[in-house]
């Protein structure tokens, strides 16, 4: 008996010095991966994800899919991600699901797209769940139902997710999937822009702001939040924007900012911009 003990106690001493040391070096890997030494992090992610551990594999199918310190490649990368996946690994799991949406490294199957959504989903991953409830709303993979999409986008913009929150301020926005509420439309877009990640937020919360719904009309405000938005590059804030300096909204009229940011819009593909450009008889 006491033999055996002991042997028990050697095993689990070795095994937790393994996982010890295979985490060690994956940490090292994800440092390295961070600071931008896609070299040092391959070398650490690709012993250990051929042994199987999941991090490893899931890291290195991510720079596979992006091309860091490595040419990319699609096919790799989803071979990667698919045997993180298939441990249960959900972001492995998320990326999965939009290589299947995108068709990269595998045919497009939204079914499939759906179904690691789901999985990862079922986590409490932020972004998966954001992700099914896109596919909830727009009916890809599965059958549209604005209420399912809404149960998904709430689960994931509780826990902070940008883009579920636009989602949910949409859905409150236009009486999808829940009763039409302007306030608490503005209350998600604001928490989404106060985020300061997702530039659409900013659009979204100025055109609340500009509209007077859920919210006191003030054409300031709206202007600073389309300012923010067209500055990180947001064709529909650069058209609005300039809209605004045209008819000296929310700001001193100007007609020569007007026609900078106009141009911005209509080069991105605005074709709101690119009309009022017409009709001006300016080219872009």
């Amino acid at each position: 008996m006491k033999f055996f003990l002991k042997l028990f106690t050697v095993l689990f001493i070795v095994i937790t010095l393994f996982a010890g040391s295979a985490n060690a070096g994956v940490d090292e890997g994800i440092a390295a991966y961070k600071a931008g030494n896609f070299t040092k992090a391959l070398n650490e992610f690709k012993p250990f994800a051929e042994k199987g551990n999941a991090k490893a594999e899931y890291y290195l199918g991510i720079m596979y899919e992006d091309g860091c310190g490595v040419a990319q490649n699609y096919q790799e990368a989803f071979t990667w991600l698919k045997r993180a996946a298939d441990q249960n690994y959900a972001d492995a799991q998320h990326n999965l699901g939009n290589m299947y949406v995108e068709g990269n490294g595998v045919e497009q199957n939204y079914q499939e797209a759906f179904k690691w959504f789901r999985k990862a989903a079922d986590q409490n991953l932020p972004i998966a769940q954001f992700s099914l409830g896109f596919m909830y709303e727009n009916g890809n993979g599965v059958t549209q139902n604005y209420q399912e999409a809404f149960t998904w986008y709430q689960k994931a913009a509780d826990q902070g997710e940008p883009l579920a929150q636009i989602s949910l301020g949409l859905m409150y926005l236009h009486g999808e999937g829940i009763t039409q509420d302007y306030l608490e439309a503005f209350k998600w877009f604001k928490k989404a822009a106060d985020q300061d990640i997702v530039p659409y937020a900013q659009f979204w919360l100025g055109t609340m702001y500009y509209d007077g719904k859920g919210v006191a009309q003030n054409y300031q405000k709206a202007f600073q939040c389309f300012k923010k938005a067209a500055d990180q590059g947001d064709s529909n804030a650069q058209y609005q924007l300039g809209y605004m300096y045209y008819s000296g909204k929310g700001v001193t009229q100007n007609y020569q900012e007007a026609i900078i940011w106009l141009k911005k819009a209509a080069e991105q593909g605005d074709t709101n911009a690119q009309n009022a450009l017409e009709e001006l008889g300016i080219s872009y």
